[in-house]
């Protein structure tokens, strides 16, 4: 194994891969039971799920990402909660329309680290447009829903998707007037590897995925339109509207915005890889919110990184992870040290709203 298997040297990291965080908060906060006094750990991404996190009162949150340019994002974010009244937050994130965006930018800007204020300045435009839209799988999304969605269904039940069902009524709406031979065709094809790849995430993300991607998204899919209220899920919202217009993020809820603006001097970020983390800070940690890094390394590393992230946990930690399309599971490795939270991952995995994952795990340090 070489530095090489690491995916920071495999894929290009130099524009927002991902605008918001693909990953439902209100799960992982369950999972993770973030106490007074915590310390945790977490993969920042677009940095969502690391400000949700400071709702729970934790002693600090250090956001790590191997991606400037999402702890860019995450930075901006920070800024704004701290200098910006909550409408105007929202405004300027891109949930709500805004004219002046780039006139907010200019009363946050020397809040920035030197780094982020440069990507801005030179990406106006992903101010301007509306940060949590201009990610390169927000696009993918956007692109499914304004032109492959149409081509699929008509307005009405596009609408009708959305509308308040119990689940006996959205089984009978999937079964007779979702599950059509379009959204199936459809899905293989966008769903299929090279697609997901090149358009939605990149190539060396796939690398490991074996089999088609395809038919176990597509099932995962139907669970969550089934099996999950419809009406009330941000997520779906986004990838059927282009915008999350009924329900919010749980990071940008008015009620978690107190909470979470009086404990921004708790969060931390560092660039870099988690191992680069643990050289810096010896403490050890309490909380692990690790998104789905482990689906972009290979088994080796996947194990390595587990190791490590072992060694730097306290006792009774928690670690929360999810898998897409390559199975990675920490506990069977280590049976003496971890045990996997088996009912508490099953019942946060059967309320995960983003329906794009196989399995969601919570181990806890024995």
């Amino acid at each position: 194994m070489t530095n090489h298997d690491a995916i920071q040297n495999r894929a290009a990291f130099d524009r927002v891969r991902y605008a918001n965080c693909w990953e439902d908060a209100d799960i992982l906060l369950d999972a993770l039971a973030v106490q007074k006094g915590d310390r945790c750990l977490s993969i920042a991404s677009a940095g969502d799920n690391s400000l949700a996190l400071l709702a729970n009162d934790p002693d600090v949150v250090i956001a790590c990402d191997v991606n400037a340019v999402q702890l860019a994002c995450l930075e901006i974010r920070q800024a704004a909660f701290a200098e910006l009244s909550y409408t105007d937050l929202l405004a300027f994130l891109g949930f709500r329309a805004c004219d002046d965006r780039l006139v907010l930018y200019q009363s946050l800007r020397s809040s920035l680290s030197p780094s982020a204020r440069m990507y801005f300045d030179q990406h106006e435009d992903n101010i301007a447009g509306g940060l949590i839209h201009r990610g390169k799988f927000e696009g993918y999304l956007r692109f499914f829903g304004s032109w492959v969605l149409p081509l699929i269904h008509n307005r009405e039940t596009i609408r009708d998707l959305l509308t308040e069902k119990d689940e006996p009524a959205r089984r009978a709406f999937f079964r007779n007037r979702w599950d059509t031979w379009r959204w199936r065709l459809f899905c293989r094809i966008l769903l299929s590897r090279p697609i997901l790849g090149r358009v939605a995430r990149d190539p060396e993300f796939m690398r490991f995925v074996e089999g088609s991607a395809g038919p176990p998204i597509l099932r995962r899919v139907e669970e969550g339109l089934t099996n999950l209220p419809t009406h009330n899920n941000p997520f779906l919202d986004y990838i059927v509207t282009g915008s999350f217009r009924q329900t919010l993020p749980f990071y940008v809820r008015e009620q978690n915005y107190p909470k979470i603006r009086g404990n921004l001097s708790r969060l931390k970020l560092f660039h870099g890889a988690t191992d680069d983390l643990f050289e810096a800070d010896k403490t050890g940690f309490d909380k692990f919110n690790l998104s789905d890094i482990f689906e972009y390394m290979s088994h080796e590393l996947f194990l390595k990184t587990a190791g490590l992230l072992l060694q730097h946990a306290r006792p009774c930690a928690r670690l929360a992870y999810w898998n897409m399309l390559v199975t990675r599971d920490i506990a069977p490795h280590w049976p003496q040290q971890v045990r996997q939270l088996q009912q508490l991952s099953q019942d946060c995995f059967r309320r995960d709203r983003v329906f794009f994952y196989r399995a969601f795990h919570v181990d806890e340090v024995m």
